[in-house]
């Protein structure tokens, strides 16, 4: 960062499971932050004992609602400014930057929102849903209440492309197939509980044509093709993602396991 102004403090808020090999990878690349909190979700390796080591605050996971724990774990924070990370996911010098900068600002956002590049076993990929996505990524608590990071249109047409960071963020999700379950089953069944709490029922068309056209919007419409096989790969675990969501629902509404 090249201004000479003061910066305010910033909180990195991540999950984290069993990630003892990419653990301090993480925690030096955002070491410009005042604060870290890892949100761990019962690690049975040496992931808690290396982030303390570290001086890293670590919180035990004790809601399965990704959005109520994580609302718990920014009350905790000594920062208004709070930046939500995956743990796969890395920041570039140009990003750590612009960062700094937004916040610096004046006249600064209450919430910025930031674009993904995704790494899918190792490939760059460049088109697909997951490329023209965004997500809440950074915001001042004092002026925001955090409730999740889907993309808001609303939000967006209010702000326009201001509050949209320029460098996109590197995500390495989805390494190997194990991971990828872990992660799938966590979020099929997060989606599946909120979804309950508004008394959604499942019926044909989110079994059948649901994943369907989640596919077909991936694969075709949004040109994930062009990424050979990867692309392939990725729209259709995503599409299964979806059946899954909907079956976890209608097992919870039949009291099965």
């Amino acid at each position: 960062m090249t201004r000479n102004v003061t910066v305010p403090k910033i909180s990195i808020l991540a999950f984290c499971f069993n990630e003892e090999n990419n653990i301090k990878k993480l925690i030096e690349n955002v070491s410009f932050a005042h604060e870290i909190i890892l949100i761990d979700d019962n690690s049975t390796d040496q992931t808690v004992a290396i982030a303390k080591e570290l001086g890293v605050t670590v919180i035990q996971q004790t809601i399965t609602d990704k959005i109520q724990q994580q609302n718990i774990a920014i009350d905790q924070a000594q920062s208004d400014w709070i930046l939500l990370l995956d743990i796969n996911e890395y920041l570039t010098p140009e990003l750590k930057d612009e960062i700094l900068i937004k916040i610096s600002e004046p006249k600064s956002h209450e919430f910025y929102l930031i674009k993904q590049t995704l790494f899918f076993f190792k490939k760059r990929v460049k088109h697909g849903e997951f490329h023209h996505k965004k997500k809440i990524f950074l915001f001042d608590r004092k002026r925001h209440s955090y409730t999740g990071n889907p993309e808001n249109k609303s939000l967006l047409a209010f702000f326009g492309k201001s509050n949209i960071l320029k460098n996109r963020i590197d995500s390495f999700a989805y390494k190997n197939f194990d991971e990828y379950n872990h992660q799938l089953s966590l979020l099929s069944k997060e989606e599946a509980l909120n979804l309950h709490n508004k008394n959604v029922k499942p019926n044909f068309y989110h079994f059948l044509m649901k994943p369907f056209f989640n596919f077909i919007n991936q694969y075709f419409i949004k040109f994930g093709f062009l990424d050979g096989k990867e692309g392939y790969i990725l729209a259709y675990i995503n599409s299964f993602a979806v059946l899954k969501r909907y079956l976890i629902l209608w097992l919870s509404y039949n009291k099965m396991e």
